[in-house]
């Protein structure tokens, strides 16, 4: 299975947006991450056949289905507000694609059961809809999207209902079940940590565009643009603005980074929160700090400082008693760094010579 957009114009609410073309394969996950309202329905919506673009085409098996109707496409769409029919059983409600695709009652019990094993809707499976929690409630939609066995699966922010530990478990749980599957499957999320952890290929959105599509580890460290950056990063990535010449870039009086770039207008440098540390390491260049707000998540604690380039916010693993006002030193290196034009394209270092570090990608 393959799904191909060539050229795709919509024009969501009357505004014109650049065509879309992308490639997406089966066999791993392609998330669509941006916030609300940058047009991740919309373009899940073109895919399904739900609604027709302005231009271009669709196609799925080397097939144009640009005009084939939802109905006559194989595809299994789960919302972030659930739906499920409120007469029947949680076991009917996945079983329901089966029976209208005539499965034999063993084939359609066997895989029912499997599916809610994986689930964790076994002991539910007797219940009404309306004896279900709204976390079960949304599993069992999900089983009965992925019941239909369909070739396209688009899942919309389906775990945001469900809490922080069954989210964990299933995140992890819908990774193994796509590996390998002969489906395209779609996952929208606003959330850059989740779009991380699912791995997969991503499609960084806003406005209506895609910004960048590629393999998630790599769109992560190697930003097209500081756009792309700033919504791929939880903290958003600290931007300072700079002043190069051919030797250095100069960030503040008496603080300076070698220009690995000396032919590129660098104007801003971005910082990933995790890359500033209150150790700082030898070689690090050094910002002296006061901190103006501390707060624990988990086993991490997030430091919003006020520094000589500006706020800052700094991500350090553990959790630290750090009082507002206290005074931090705070230590970065150039091969932290991401450099952006006056424009926020990111400008490439030559190889070795400031690529944003590996260490810290989760």
């Amino acid at each position: 299975m393959s799904l191909v957009l060539r050229n795709l114009g919509h024009h969501p609410e009357g505004r014109r947006r650049p065509p879309i073309d992308m490639e997406l394969k089966p066999g791993r996950l392609n998330v669509l991450l941006g916030a609300t309202g940058s047009g991740k329905t919309s373009l899940m919506r073109l895919m399904a056949g739900l609604e027709r673009p302005v231009s271009g085409s669709v196609w799925m098996d080397g097939v144009d289905v640009t005009r084939v109707p939802v109905r006559k496409r194989n595809v299994a769409m789960v919302y972030q507000q659930f739906i499920n029919y409120p007469s029947l059983s949680a076991f009917d409600n996945i079983a329901s694609p089966l029976k209208l695709q005539g499965f034999p009652r063993d084939v359609i019990r066997s895989r029912v059961h499997a599916l809610a094993e994986r689930l964790g809707l076994t002991e539910l499976l007797d219940r009404l809809p309306a004896e279900l929690s709204g976390g079960q409630q949304q599993r069992v939609a999900l089983a009965r999207a992925l019941a239909k066995d369909a070739r396209l699966i688009l899942l919309d922010e389906p775990l945001v209902n469900l809490d922080y530990k069954l989210r964990e478990t299933m995140r992890d749980e819908l990774t193994h079940i796509f590996t390998d599957s002969d489906a395209v499957v779609v996952y929208a999320t606003t959330e850059p940590t989740e779009a991380l952890l699912l791995g997969g290929h991503v499609a960084v959105m806003a406005d209506g565009k895609v910004l960048q599509y590629g393999p998630t580890g790599d769109v992560f460290r190697r930003p097209a643009s500081l756009e792309v950056a700033l919504a791929f990063s939880d903290p958003r990535i600290n931007v300072i603005p700079c002043r190069p010449d051919p030797h250095s870039i100069h960030l503040h009086e008496g603080l300076e980074l070698p220009n690995p770039m000396p032919d590129s207008a660098v104007h801003q440098i971005g910082l990933m929160p995790h890359a500033l540390r209150i150790a700082p390491r030898p070689g690090d260049l050094c910002l002296n700090c006061s901190v103006s707000l501390a707060e624990i998540s988990g086993s991490e604690t997030y430091l919003h400082l006020d520094s000589p380039v500006g706020t800052l916010v700094c991500l350090v693993p553990g959790v630290f008693n750090i009082g507002i006002g206290d005074h931090q030193t705070i230590g970065f290196s150039a091969a932290d760094c991401l450099y952006f034009s006056k424009a926020g394209d990111r400008l490439e270092p030559a190889a070795g010579q400031g690529a944003l570090a590996a260490e810290g990608l989760h």
